[in-house]
């Protein structure tokens, strides 16, 4: 046999099944929510066809879904029980190198293989499911550009951190998961300053906002509302697909707005204005600083625990192979599913939570609810967005409340003078 049913052994795979089939029992209520008309506080948002399409296409994406996820949990088991994992192990360490750079080929051609047989799934995502409902703009050639372009960014970002984690851990002692965390936190905070200028670049063009009556609108309703703002962009997104958004992104001297292009062409003045109000108000309710110090809390958090469980030769059995940090490293992520299943469904709500005081701010310092409320509507019938999803999948998987929910909270909010003029 090449592996151990043990305690170890027996949380990962119920904790992988529980997983898998909360999803599913999640998919099957939302299609079952699927409700034959709009609702009367959403009226208007779809005509009876395109209210069909958006219908057909929460069918299309959870079926699509389902048959991902069930290889992917397929291929894992699989792997696993077929000694996978020892047989690989074996094969890298006869080849003699050191430990670390042994580790980092063991996880490379784990995520590499992976990759090339979830490819597919890639491929038709974009290539079928988002062009059959009119999403996708992506060339074959831009689709493979942006995935050595990620390859590339693993490779010079992702292997040297690998490598530092590897060497801390082994040669770190009792305080290995400090220094770990330490080393991580200041990667993340780095990448966080240098991604806008460095990093998204490599994938959009960011073209500085031209003089006009948008720009203008912007700058005042920042400046009205204490938000110092210089660089404002617009991001080609229109060449990979018609969807539409927004973001705040950056810290310090590197932070900026950006609205896609296709936000741009779709909305008005005053209803962009809203959209970036929602934004800033992100910024304001100090949304920014608490989802960084949360995923540091949460990377402290989890590094402590790896510390406690590299040292447990019931994790090493479970799999078949010697003791070693990747091993352990690789390992204890299966083992951390059900926490991270937890930790995610709360980070859920506090991002629903932040997303209705975002929601708030802009309603309030914009003095224009309904504006706001149109926009959101608009955005919701060009994404062909569910607008009956079930509290259930809302639960597990909605970062923002449904659509619903979100208006009828703006058009609750309170008001207050108009602080700038938009036109």
């Amino acid at each position: 046999m090449e592996y151990m049913l043990n305690a170890f052994s027996l949380i990962i795979v119920v904790a992988m099944a529980v997983d898998y089939l909360l999803d599913l029992a999640a998919n099957l209520l939302n299609l079952r929510a699927l409700a034959l008309d709009v609702p009367r506080a959403l009226d208007g948002i779809y005509k009876r066809e395109d209210y069909r399409r958006s219908q057909e296409y929460t069918r299309a994406a959870t079926g699509f879904g389902f048959v991902s996820s069930t290889f992917s949990l397929v291929v894992v088991l699989a792997f696993w029980f077929s000694g996978g994992f020892k047989f690989l192990d074996g094969v890298v360490r006869n080849w003699g190198l050191p430990l670390i750079p042994t580790g980092m080929i063991y996880v490379a051609i784990l995520l590499g293989a992976y990759g090339l047989l979830t490819l597919p799934f890639g491929i038709y995502h974009t290539f079928v499911v988002e062009q059959r409902f009119g999403f996708n703009r992506t060339t074959p050639r831009l689709f493979v550009a942006d995935r050595l372009k990620g390859l590339g960014l693993a490779l010079i970002l992702g292997a040297p951190l690998l490598a530092g984690v590897l060497f801390l851990f082994e040669y770190g002692g009792a305080f290995a998961w400090l220094y770990a965390w330490a080393a991580v936190t200041a990667f993340l905070l780095i990448v966080q300053y240098v991604a806008p200028m460095w990093i998204l670049p490599l994938f959009n063009k960011f073209t500085p906002m031209p003089d006009g009556e948008l720009k203008t609108a912007i700058l005042e309703y920042a400046r009205a509302n204490d938000f110092p703002v210089s660089k404002l962009f617009v991001v080609d997104s229109s060449r990979r697909s018609t969807r539409a958004n927004a973001y705040f992104t950056g810290i310090g001297r590197s932070k900026r707005i950006a609205l896609f292009d296709t936000l741009v062409q779709q909305h008005t003045t005053r209803e962009l204005v809203g959209v970036l109000a929602h934004e800033i108000g992100h910024y304001k309710k100090k949304h920014v600083i608490q989802g960084t110090v949360i995923s540091i809390v949460h990377t402290g958090f989890l590094f402590f625990l790896l510390s406690v469980f590299l040292t447990s030769p019931g994790l090493y059995a479970a799999f078949g192979v010697q003791a070693s940090v990747y091993t352990g490293l690789l390992f204890f992520s299966l083992l951390y599913t059900p926490v991270e299943m937890l930790l995610s469904i709360v980070m859920n709500m506090v991002s629903r939570h932040n997303e209705k005081q975002a929601d708030r701010f802009a309603a309030l310092t914009t003095s224009d609810p309904s504006t706001l409320a149109n926009a959101l509507k608009r955005l919701s019938a060009n994404n062909l967005t569910n607008l009956t999803p079930h509290p259930f999948y809302v639960f597990l998987n909605y970062s923002h409340p449904p659509l619903l929910e979100r208006v009828q909270s703006i058009l609750a909010s309170p008001s207050k003078p108009r602080a700038a003029s938009v036109p």
